[in-house]
């Protein structure tokens, strides 16, 4: 049985991902937040020391936080802990799970950014600064993991039908951007769900170090 490793797996894209990979007999691990809090990386090295013998063949980087204020409105505690969730979690986890895969000479890991690391919007400063720099993580694993047949891709959903979604863009609000998208609606997270499989799956053979952005044509305009 093959193993996939998702953060942030309990609901919305996330959950989408994990119900993807199960349907396909993946044996799925998505730490509780009790388990390892993604803003510590203190938290992340106990969680790996403890689980030191962990073999995956997947890892999808889904886990994000997303303050929106304005660059001067932004504070010490909410910059930090979206670096350190966004960008610093991926890369720790991916370097103690890589070898594993590098072990045996096969793996796929998905890093899911966003479109605000293709275009951005006021009060992103942050988000768009750690989804830029999770593609840069991307590029740089994927040059270095290819001998190895480890492919390396992000992803970068647009509006998507989430709780956080629902959130954080009010019903009017939403109507009047999905007049922006040329397919008319948000995406839903199985949508999303199912290119990340694909990536992240064995069907997958040739595509690494690319950001595939999936927003209904959003960012073309």
């Amino acid at each position: 049985m093959k193993t996939l490793f998702i953060t942030g797996g309990s609901r919305g894209i996330g959950a989408a991902i994990a119900d993807k990979f199960i349907k396909d007999d993946y044996h799925v691990i998505m730490p509780a937040r009790g388990e390892m809090d993604l803003s510590s990386p203190v938290s992340i090295k106990k969680y790996f020391k403890k689980n030191s013998g962990i073999k995956v063949d997947c890892i999808v980087n889904n886990a994000g936080v997303n303050p929106l204020a304005f660059v001067d409105e932004l504070t010490d505690e909410e910059i930090f802990e979206t670096v350190n969730v966004n960008l610093i979690a991926p890369l720790m986890i991916t370097r103690a799970l890589v070898k594993g895969m590098k072990k045996r000479g096969c793996g796929r890991i998905v890093n899911i950014g966003s479109i605000w690391g293709v275009v951005s919007k006021e009060k992103r400063a942050v988000y768009s600064m750690t989804k830029n720099g999770i593609h840069g993580l991307t590029n740089t694993l994927a040059v270095e993991l290819g001998g190895d047949n480890i492919l390396v891709n992000t992803v970068c959903p647009g509006y998507t039908n989430t709780e956080l979604t629902k959130k954080n863009v009010p019903l009017p609000e939403a109507k009047n951007i999905s007049k922006d998208i040329p397919l008319g609606r948000f995406a839903e997270p199985e949508e999303i769900a199912e290119i990340v499989y694909f990536l992240g799956s064995s069907r997958n053979t040739y595509i690494t170090g690319q950001k595939i952005v999936i927003d209904g044509g959003f960012t073309i305009k």
